[in-house]
């Protein structure tokens, strides 16, 4: 029989009133985020994206516009969504990217720079300054980052710049959880396998023969549905969360068994 995803009846939900921050709202993952949260749960949702696409006329929804070039335009992010709502209570991380997809003998150095200042060095910047807030708010908060199964086996050809920097995220991770700890601040990541959410056809550009292929090498033989992975990610911040922090959560069919 073959195995595929059935979206069930219910959607995990957060505390009414949570305020969450997502950047990378308008890619794949964080639409299906944005949507599973609207769906279930009354909370205020800080849309990020370096273009916006989101509902402007949600009242639940604040569509934020950024590009992340550094430090300050990652902290600014923060400073502006708790301006307009009067804190923070999570921040999940989804903006990243693959630019240079070539081999990686071949990376120069500027580019080399701009995949781990956008992968690693970003939700880094990012996390620091919700940390920050959530401490000074001292009513405790959530931080979701993503990471990546291959990067626990060194990346392919042409992603591992990528790769690299996902294998720091896991290291951001516990030293986020463990520093947050003291004040209620629990910090996790979802280490991803192939997910059917665009990301492969849109910076690898990859073709339906190539994504087949992918698929196969999956023991559960398909990509993960976007839904899968907000559903996970809105446990996490949920209170069925509250004793999980400092880990990196895979979510992938199993792949690399």
């Amino acid at each position: 029989m073959k195995n595929s995803f059935s979206r069930p009846e219910w959607v995990p939900q957060v505390e009414s009133g949570t305020r969450i921050l997502i950047t990378g709202s308008t890619g794949g993952l964080g639409r299906a985020v944005v949507e599973m949260l609207l769906d279930g749960s009354d909370c205020v949702i800080g849309a990020h994206g370096a273009s916006q696409t989101s509902d402007q006329n949600n009242d639940n929804i604040i569509p934020l516009t950024r590009t992340f070039k550094n430090k300050n335009d990652c902290h600014a992010i923060v400073e502006e969504f708790v301006d307009q709502v009067g804190g923070l209570d999570s921040l999940i991380v989804l903006s990243g990217s693959i630019q240079f997809s070539g081999h990686w003998m071949d990376i120069s150095g500027s580019d080399w720079e701009r995949e781990i200042d956008i992968n690693l060095s970003q939700p880094f910047y990012l996390a620091q300054a919700a940390m920050k807030q959530m401490q000074r708010q001292g009513t405790g908060g959530r931080i979701i980052l993503t990471g990546t199964e291959s990067a626990l086996h060194g990346g392919s050809p042409i992603s591992f710049p990528y790769a690299i920097a996902k294998r720091g995220t896991e290291s951001m991770v516990q030293g986020l959880a463990r520093e947050g700890a003291p004040h209620n601040i629990l910090a996790n990541g979802l280490r991803l396998g192939f997910i059917a959410s665009g990301f492969h056809e849109r910076w690898h550009k990859k073709t339906e023969e190539e994504l087949r292929l992918r698929t196969d090498l999956v023991p559960l033989k398909r990509g993960g549905n976007p839904d899968e992975v907000a559903a996970l990610i809105i446990y996490l911040l949920s209170g069925y969360g509250s004793f999980i922090t400092g880990q990196m959560i895979p979510l992938t069919g199993g792949d690399w068994l």
